[in-house]
């Protein structure tokens, strides 16, 4: 499809970067089921990744009456970062007061071990414990304790995932993070925040208009979107601990595929208030636009590198979509990708290392990975529809959308495709999933 644009024209602004899923927003197929009040997940772990650590979670004691099972929940949090495989630790009766058998965990095959407990107290709130051992050498590798109502009892259990994760491998965990993503579901559109792992969805806004391009802000508070409640394209900042939100850019012609600078003072647009689809900046708080460059192209889906120099962004200013890079302050653009003929939705990992993107090939849609450093990039997905790549913000996972079995589904992989997690959501099609920040302890 050539990447053309008449003003204030939705359909052609949609075809701007015509993936698969923005195409549905021209098509109002009803769907039967309707969206249930809160968005529930299972997760399901595929692939064999190399090198993976081997750790045995043992159920925690109380767990089996505990309205979330702890020790299910880190054991699948550790398995779908590809880092972690587990060993089997069913029948174990150990707690974070126990002193373990490393001797026969070892026998296990097992490097590493953690136990734990919950308990609800007299007043409602739970009472979570445990601790981590090096079964290989012997040594309590510390643990920690919560007190929390049932509400947070998931976010223990991420947070003890995360302690894991960085004691074993040296880096941060993501597990307590936030992802934010579109649904669909008839006429209506819904703006999610959940997990990490998909659970816990909550709305945050829902509109009979499409809703699009959702973006979280550095901080992990606010979400920038695209609403066409006002029938043309407007972008916004939605407050998610409050829910009130904020107009940034409602100009003549379309707004659009807002980014968020690392410092979350400024974001990244794509306006055609003064003809074309073209890149811009504007203060968080919204305000007059700084135009980027000139372009005869179409310039749109801008995402900042990590240390905030640059902007990567698509433009079909050689022909077809390709993948661009221009200094934060301007000036003359880089091309980026030159394999293929079609390749959109960038983004950026935080430590500057991997580009992710969209290639067209042969017909299909697909997740690619670069390494920016090299030039190298690599297919490493099977499926033919994926859909808006966001990367953890550790950089070692992928979060985005595709089809499989004829539905939308989120997925999140490692970087080498080896390990997929699906997070299938109950109703609704899923779309441009966004990877939130690390959350303030």
């Amino acid at each position: 499809m050539p990447m053309t644009i008449e003003q204030n024209s939705l359909q052609t602004f949609l075809a701007a970067v015509p993936h698969p899923h923005r195409r549905h927003l021209l098509a109002a197929a009803a769907a039967t089921s309707a969206m249930p009040a809160l968005a529930q997940f299972r997760v399901e772990v595929v692939g064999v990744g190399l090198n993976q650590l081997p750790i045995a979670i043992a159920p925690f004691r109380g767990d089996a009456q505990s309205p979330q099972k702890i020790a299910a929940i880190v054991q699948a949090d550790l398995e779908r970062s590809g880092q972690f495989r587990s060993v089997d630790a069913s029948g174990a009766a150990l707690d974070e007061s126990s002193r373990p058998d490393v001797a026969l965990w070892r026998q296990k095959s097992a490097d590493s071990l953690a136990t734990g407990s919950v308990t609800r107290m007299a007043d409602g709130r739970y009472d979570v414990r445990f601790r981590l051992w090096d079964v290989v050498r012997g040594q309590d590798l510390g643990g920690q304790s919560f007190v929390v109502t049932q509400g947070d009892l998931r976010l223990v259990a991420h947070r003890i995932a995360d302690f894991i994760y960085e004691k074993l491998t040296g880096e941060r965990g993501v597990f307590s993070t936030r992802i934010t993503y579109v649904t669909k579901t008839g006429p209506r559109y819904s703006l999610w925040v959940a997990d990490a792992d998909g659970e816990n969805a909550q709305s945050a806004l829902s509109s009979p208009e499409p809703i699009i391009s959702p973006a979280w802000s550095p901080s992990g508070g606010q979400i920038a979107y695209v609403s066409f409640e006002s029938r043309k394209p407007v972008v916004y900042v939605h407050d998610v601990a409050s829910g009130r939100r904020r107009l940034i850019a409602n100009f003549r012609g379309s707004n659009s595929a807002p980014a968020w600078a690392p410092d979350g003072r400024t974001l990244a647009v794509t306006l055609s208030r003064d003809g074309g689809s073209q890149l811009y900046t504007i203060d968080a708080n919204g305000g007059e636009p700084r135009r980027l460059m000139q372009s005869s192209g179409i310039d749109t889906e801008p995402v900042f590198s990590g240390d905030g120099r640059s902007i990567y962004f698509v433009s079909d200013r050689g022909g077809a979509p390709q993948i661009y890079r221009v200094p934060v302050g301007g000036g003359n653009a880089e091309r980026v990708t030159f394999s293929g003929t079609y390749n959109i939705s960038p983004s950026i990992s935080p430590d500057g290392k991997w580009l992710a993107y969209i290639s067209r090939v042969g017909g299909a849609f697909k997740l690619h990975v670069m390494d920016l450093a090299t030039g190298t990039a690599n297919a490493i997905t099977d499926t033919t529809a994926d859909e808006n790549p966001s990367f953890a913000p550790n950089s070692r996972l992928l979060v985005y959308a595709t089809q499989q079995q004829g539905r939308e589904a989120l997925m999140t992989t490692t970087l080498d495709g080896k390990i997929k997690a699906r997070l299938a959501g109950q109703a609704g099609d899923i779309r441009e999933p966004d990877w939130g920040a690390f959350q303030k302890q």
